[in-house]
């Protein structure tokens, strides 16, 4: 085991199958959440027999592995285990966000979502909250009531939660200023508000969710040879389509005026790699800016004979309003202030990150699932770090985060 220090901003919960149905207010317990634990032959030949099958909305009946902890037993969600595996793969502490439930509770019903972010939050609060300062959990914040949404962020904190997990695909625009309230209170409380990968969206009566959706196009396209435009989709959804949710809340924080409203308020967007934010805070700062050899004076519109020439308002300057952005810092500046990104296995994450600054980027494990690098953690930083800084490699894997979420790091000074 390395003595690096390594803090995982993308950990799992395995939620209890039952949590939901033992513990939701009684009116709503028919209504609940749950999964099956299955036993059954296996599918080939790597002798998976382990699997779990969900009851949700959007995601009924999906079928998946059981994820595993470091000996190969299925992991269970205790604490201790959990523990277990992070001192042999070398985690030094880990922010940890639920499984299935953020692909599914952030919904149009919102009494029955909140509901169950109470009892997953109730649940995460006595389980690692007050059993170890190694494990940070984030809350689960449905935001289709703004005031409810500002009394549970208020609730958790003052039972220690440190981060609140908002969806990353929201009802409305996270710029709307109906949401101030909910940055007001998560700054005035010192939290990291984040938001990861695959979480929002969901309608009750959609029989099969976006998530659901991608899924089993995946399953599909593994049963049969790949045609061209199987190969041109995935790479148009990985290298286009992936970036296109984070960079939505990303511009919507900064050009909505969040973070220039909320100065000390951190957010970070998690498990959505970091590969597109060179380029988007690049076209961020390049729209409000005039480049050289640009024509300044350059009109554009429709110009009317009838009308004189300084009533023609349907002419104008082209590049006037790259003149006009309204905040005190350029959009690159609020990102490298306020904003990070988490990666686990992206190199051109670590070469553009003299572009995006070095505390935008962190990194995380994804523990415990099959795309992470649990296992083989510090095998993946070395190879993603050749020939980078020890002090930037420090910052980007645990330092900037450790610091964040108050994690008990003497050696961070």
């Amino acid at each position: 085991m390395s003595d690096e220090i390594l803090v995982s901003v993308d950990g799992h919960v395995m939620e209890p199958t039952d949590l939901f149905k033992t513990r939701l207010p009684k009116h709503l317990r028919d209504r609940a959440v749950w999964e099956e634990d299955l036993e059954i032959e296996p599918l080939g030949d790597d002798g998976r027999r382990f699997f779990r099958r969900a009851h949700a909305p959007g995601m009924e009946g999906w079928t998946y592995s059981r994820f595993q902890h470091f000996d190969g037993s299925p992991n269970t969600g205790d604490v201790n285990r959990i523990l277990e595996d992070m001192d042999l793969d070398g985690i030094t502490g880990q922010v940890m966000h639920p499984n299935l439930t953020l692909l599914w509770v952030y919904t149009d019903d919102h009494e029955w979502s909140l509901a169950h972010a109470k009892v997953y939050n109730d649940y995460v609060i006595e389980n690692f909250v007050e059993q170890t300062d190694r494990i940070k959990p984030s809350a689960v914040i449905p935001i289709t009531d703004v005031p409810d949404a500002v009394a549970e962020i208020e609730r958790v904190a003052s039972r220690g939660v440190r981060a609140i997990l908002l969806p990353a695909t929201p009802h409305k625009p996270y710029h709307s200023r109906e949401f101030d309230p909910i940055w007001a209170t998560a700054q005035s409380l010192g939290l990291v508000v984040m938001f990861h990968v695959a979480s929002g969206g969901i309608e009750m009566e959609q029989e099969a969710s976006r998530n659901m959706q991608g899924m089993m196009m995946a399953v599909d396209q593994a049963h049969r040879e790949l045609t061209e435009e199987d190969v041109v989709v995935r790479m148009t959804g990985q290298g286009m389509y992936a970036a296109l949710t984070p960079g939505q809340v990303l511009v919507s924080l900064v050009g909505g005026g969040v973070c220039d409203r909320f100065p000390d308020l951190h957010f970070a967007l998690v498990e959505f790699n970091a590969n597109w934010l060179a380029g988007l805070m690049g076209a961020m700062d390049k729209a409000w800016t005039v480049g050289i050899g640009q024509d300044p004076d350059y009109w554009v519109g429709k110009y009317d004979e009838t009308l004189p020439a300084g009533e023609q308002f349907k002419m104008a300057r082209l590049f006037k309003v790259n003149d006009k952005w309204p905040y005190p810092l350029r959009p690159s500046e609020y990102v490298r202030r306020q904003i990070h990104v988490s990666f686990q296995d992206d190199p051109v994450a670590v070469a553009t990150r003299h572009i995006t600054g070095i505390p935008t980027l962190i990194w995380g494990s994804d523990y415990p699932h099959a795309e992470g690098t649990f296992r083989r953690s510090h095998e993946a930083v070395d190879h993603l770090f050749q020939d980078v800084d020890p002090e930037e490699r420090a910052q980007i894997v645990g330092g900037t985060m450790a610091k964040l979420m108050g994690f008990n790091i003497p050696t961070l000074g």
